[in-house]
């Protein structure tokens, strides 16, 4: 967007640094800046340090009042856009502050102080390093700091945090499934209390409450305020009404749908009742006035509810699937050639006549698709009709009538060409007739 000619840019920028620290710089020398881009900023103990710009403009003004700062508080400088050189070195800088830790850690071990250190966080110049550590009460660190600052040879500056600020520097995944809010959006902590959680219907269970950082979860005051103006409606001191029937106690409480169940005593069932007759039972039992029953009892519309097939959402499938779309594949292509085989008609000479190779003497055999061999190895067919047998001895050179259907002569006679009992018709054979 063009702005006007007589528009004068706001002349503070707001830096975002490692985690979710962020500071107000003055930009004196009128230098063009975009959000995301690296500059150098003037550092509060001297040297200079590196950042990422967060929000220019008006914005920034919004953002000052929000936290309470005023424009003329604002002293430190932007020097310059980061050079090569400068991201360089700063990166060099941050690639120190893991291994830092850990020995800052093992020093810290040594000298048995009840103190953990968190984090880390290096100077863009590399001449100083800010320690972050939680602990329960004061720690005498004054020997640490002399023992890191001979072994890392830079200045050392120890700043305690609290738990919720440990959690926003570390970051991780919450029970939502989503990023903590603390190392995203969120930068003011607010108190959270157990009451928090009655108002809302909660059940007061710690490990559910929890969040990363050991402390009541930062979502629940999201929604305490709807909570409270639903609540404003909700009759108090409603734990019992008295009835003929029987005395009904309070169960549950619906706060948006206005509803409160009550249950009989050494009865299962649930009965729910809008909040307008709940509050003409109370007030009847207020004036001595005992009522037969509850009266007026709500009827809830039960949605069917969908069940939902989660069996192969996550790939869940059979392993033989593959082995299955195999064989039907087979199955096809068997069906397709014995289309193919019918419609080229039975073999000249019968399905039954022998096979010769092409010899001396011989004519090659015809090209063209081969007939389809069953299991015992026969061609498949319409076989040539044949004659009874004649009953009585068997004849000379003849087959054995009793022999099982499924034996088989050898082939390997029938294909030699030498074999002069291969050309012999099968209406030759002895045992046969016309």
């Amino acid at each position: 967007m063009d702005m006007p000619t007589n528009y004068k840019p706001f002349g503070v920028i707001e830096v975002k640094f490692k985690g979710s620290r962020k500071e107000f710089f003055l930009n004196s020398d009128n230098i063009y800046l975009e959000a995301g881009e690296l500059v150098v900023v003037e550092a509060a103990t001297g040297g200079y340090d590196v950042g990422h710009v967060s929000v220019t403009g008006e914005l920034v003004r919004m953002q000052m009042v929000k936290r309470r700062v005023r424009e003329e508080d604002v002293v430190k400088k932007i020097y310059r856009k980061a050079t090569v050189a400068d991201v360089d070195k700063w990166k060099a800088a941050k690639d120190l502050e893991w291994e830092t830790m850990h020995k800052s850690r093992t020093l810290a071990l040594e000298l048995n102080l009840s103190m953990k250190l968190s984090d880390v966080d290096y100077q863009g110049d590399k001449t100083k390093a800010t320690f972050y550590y939680t602990a329960e009460g004061r720690v005498d660190f004054r020997e640490l700091i002399k023992k890191m600052a001979e072994t890392f040879r830079i200045r050392i500056e120890m700043r305690q945090i609290g738990m919720r600020q440990e959690a926003s520097r570390l970051g991780g995944i919450g029970s939502c499934g989503r990023e903590l809010c603390c190392s995203t959006w969120l930068t003011d902590f607010k108190t959270v209390s157990t009451s928090a959680a009655r108002y809302q219907n909660l059940s007061l269970n710690t490990l559910k409450l929890a969040g990363q950082c050991g402390k009541l979860k930062c979502c629940l005051n999201y929604e305490l305020d709807t909570y409270m103006d639903a609540l404003k409606h909700i009759p108090d001191n409603v734990n019992v009404l008295k009835t003929e029937r029987g005395d009904a106690r309070l169960q549950k409480t619906d706060i948006f749908k206005k509803l409160m169940w009550f249950a009989y005593p050494r009865e299962e069932s649930w009965i729910p009742i809008p909040i307008s007759r709940v509050k003409e039972l109370q007030q009847m039992n207020r004036d001595g006035v005992i009522p037969p029953d509850l009266g007026e009892v709500v009827e809830i519309e039960t949605k069917p509810v969908k069940v939902l097939d989660y069996e192969n959402v996550v790939g869940q499938d059979s392993l033989t699937r593959l082995d299955e779309r195999r064989n039907q594949n087979n199955k096809k292509k068997n069906k397709s050639r014995n289309k193919n085989q019918r419609n080229d008609g039975p073999r000249e000479g019968g399905n039954n006549a022998p096979r010769q190779e092409a010899g001396a003497g011989q004519q090659p055999r015809p090209q063209g698709p081969r007939p389809q061999q069953n299991a015992g190895g026969q061609q498949q067919g319409p076989r040539p009709q044949q004659g009874p047998r004649p009953q009585g001895e068997r004849p000379e050179g003849g087959g054995n009538p009793n022999r099982n259907k499924n034996s088989r002569p050898n082939r390997n006679n029938q294909n030699r060409p030498n074999n002069p009992d291969n050309n012999r018709n099968k209406g030759d054979q002895p045992g046969t007739q016309e």
